[in-house]
């Protein structure tokens, strides 16, 4: 009974979080390798561009709840996601029509995007906390859980309990219709497939008759999408600050450089990784020993490696290890 209450406590602290976070960390991962592979340079605005999204999502999602409209058990933010994406797919091509047109045109090295995509990102960061405020916003509603720990303690007879909360379990199975769409996007239809000959090779793609402004256009309505959601998914499971989102901005690169820049499957896989190594390298596992070790071995402090307010350094040093010894990550991505 005591290794199924330590397996229960892991699952519930590490496990359970861990997915879901990995499952936005993906989502938002997936959008930074397909400007990288399409457009050719890395968006440092992809973190207030999530931002972005999910606070016309709030905006939305109040306005709805004013109004008594809601989604019954499930967030009412779900039915004001289609206008949060649709807000930011605007924003997102209004933002290439007046700034990195001009520099496509002008055939700019990838380092002049870099740099011009870190201006954008203090005006985006700016215009949200000019509109939303800097403080945190709760938006979440409808059931808190799918199983409380309560629930699972009476149902199992456990000393543990394990609590799934309804925005982790919609994390999941979102990210997870998401990726299905995204690959049956990029692999089945020809938008898809002149966005992947572009990637490959521009100047044959060019000769092959696709049109540029065309594929360049489709690539930041997909990578709005899968931003604006990444951004809900994460505001509903934890909470929503515009500052949090422009520091997810370090373990989302982590992850696509990690799983190997470029490709949609590292992306994927890196998500998980850093979401794991971060949750279980600031977990406290005092509760999980104490059921596991010995009664004169058990231990008196967290048994904490790091603290939680240093889970991005998890993220850094990661990416520091990759960036030094396998460039390419764990998909041979391109090189940074």
């Amino acid at each position: 009974m005591d290794f199924l209450n330590a397996l229960v406590a892991l699952t519930n602290f590490v496990g359970v979080p861990a997915i879901a976070y990995g499952s936005q960390l993906a989502l938002g991962a997936l959008g930074v390798t397909l400007i990288y592979s399409v457009l050719r340079f890395s968006n440092f605005a992809h973190g207030d561009t999530m931002a972005f999204g999910t606070m016309i999502t709030i905006l939305v999602t109040w306005w709805f709840q004013s109004m008594g409209i809601s989604f019954g058990p499930l967030p009412t933010a779900l039915l004001a996601l289609p206008i949060g994406i649709a807000g930011c797919m605007l924003l997102m091509l209004i933002t290439d029509r007046t700034v990195y047109r001009f520099y496509r045109a002008q055939k700019a090295k990838p380092v002049i995007f870099v740099m011009v995509s870190l201006g954008v990102m203090f005006m985006m960061n700016g215009l949200v906390r000019f509109i939303i405020g800097p403080g945190d916003q709760r938006f979440s509603d409808g059931e808190r859980f799918i199983i409380s720990a309560q629930d699972f303690k009476a149902l199992t007879g456990l000393r543990e309990g394990l609590a799934i909360k309804t925005t982790q379990g919609i994390t999941v199975i979102t990210a997870v219709v998401v990726v299905a769409l995204l690959f049956w996007f990029l692999n089945k239809t020809r938008t898809g497939k002149s966005m992947r000959a572009y990637s490959d090779n521009e100047d044959l793609a060019l000769l092959s008759g696709i049109n540029p402004e065309r594929v360049v256009m489709y690539t930041w309505l997909t990578v709005a999408t899968l931003a604006t959601i990444a951004g809900v998914l994460y505001g509903l499971d934890k909470s929503f600050k515009p500052f949090t989102y422009f520091q997810l901005l370090l373990p989302i690169f982590a992850a696509a450089i990690v799983g190997g820049l470029g490709s949609p499957v590292g992306a994927i896989a890196g998500g998980f990784i850093i979401a794991f190594s971060e949750v279980t390298i600031t977990y406290a596992w005092k509760k999980v020993l104490t059921y596991v070790v010995p009664e004169t071995m058990k231990p008196d402090g967290l048994v904490q490696l790091l603290s939680t307010d240093y889970k991005f350094a998890v993220s850094f040093a990661i990416l520091v290890v990759v960036l030094l010894f396998k460039p390419t990550g764990l998909f041979k991505g391109k090189v940074v």
